[in-house]
């Protein structure tokens, strides 16, 4: 959002995931239900990150969480893959390429 528009003014600015990020994650995130890997997912909106959180069970921790950090847009790359142990899996500036670190266990899940 920009100073321009009306909703500015409401509050403090969020990172948001636009609708082809969201088609993107969501198509993986498809697969990975069909395979049975992931059962569920959260999603938070914050001032400096957009967050998609991955399940395996609603009570857990996430296995994964899908990041997006605009503020590093112009350094190692804005999205971000970070498993549960807080590693980064993959970072880099094409959310496609980034999410292809968790297409391969999909891979592995039904060999």
């Amino acid at each position: 959002m920009t100073a321009a528009t009306p909703f500015a003014a409401s509050g403090p600015e969020r990172v948001a995931f636009d609708r082809t990020e969201l088609n993107a994650i969501l198509a993986l995130y498809g697969r990975m239900v069909a395979a049975g890997e992931w059962r569920d997912y959260g999603l938070s909106f914050l001032r400096d990150v957009a967050v998609f959180s991955v399940f395996r069970r609603t009570a857990e921790q996430p296995l994964y969480r899908i990041e997006k950090r605009p503020k590093l847009r112009n350094r190692q790359g804005q999205y971000a893959v970070i498993g549960m142990d807080g590693r980064v899996l993959k970072r880099g500036h094409d959310l496609r390429t980034v999410l292809r670190v968790l297409e391969r266990k999909l891979i592995r899940a039904v060999e």
